[in-house]
């Protein structure tokens, strides 16, 4: 039978099922590609030496600062406010992590002389250590004294006072 005389189906949904399949299968694959070519700590010094002679942590009063040389509104616009105030107070790690934010939206053109060398970009996630508690010092008698003192328990009866007479047994006779 040459399928003439078979009842006509719709192919685009099988197409759907196979893309579908295919990506659900195969996206593993596609992700670690992605990573494999991502740019790496080395290419991100290289472009600090080039912006910044390496310095992570200058500001110049240009307008720009950090080893990556951000201006603040994109520091801002790429989430470097959860790090820090401006990119110079942020760590290497921390500018990073931002810059390949900025590689993800705008590519290598964010760094037109010196980030011709970036691979692709791979976001990363770098934890935000919260500053420890200040130590409690007896120079600051507001951080030794607690918010709502103890209750007071009643005193206990003097040591030396007589044990109360226990009640006197009936007398058999």
């Amino acid at each position: 039978m040459s399928g003439r005389h078979r009842k006509p189906t719709t192919s685009s949904v099988s197409v759907a099922k196979i893309a579908f399949t295919g990506a659900v299968l195969g996206g593993g694959s596609i992700a670690l590609a992605a990573q494999a070519s991502a740019a790496t700590d080395g290419e991100w010094d290289q472009v600090a030496r080039c912006e910044s002679g390496g310095n992570w942590a200058i500001n110049t009063g240009n307008g720009y600062q950090g080893g990556l040389q951000f201006s603040p509104g994109t520091w801002s616009a790429h989430g470097g406010g959860e790090y820090a105030p401006a990119a110079n107070m942020a760590s290497k790690d921390q500018q990073i992590a931002v810059a390949e934010r900025v590689l993800a939206r705008q590519g290598r053109g964010a760094w037109p002389v010196c980030g011709t060398g970036l691979s692709s970009s791979t976001p990363r996630n770098v934890v935000n250590t919260p500053k420890p508690a200040p130590a409690v010092t007896l120079d600051n008698p507001e951080l030794n004294t607690p918010a709502d003192p103890a209750p007071v328990q009643e005193a206990a009866a003097p040591l030396d006072a007589p044990a109360p007479e226990a009640p006197a047994a009936p007398a058999i006779v």
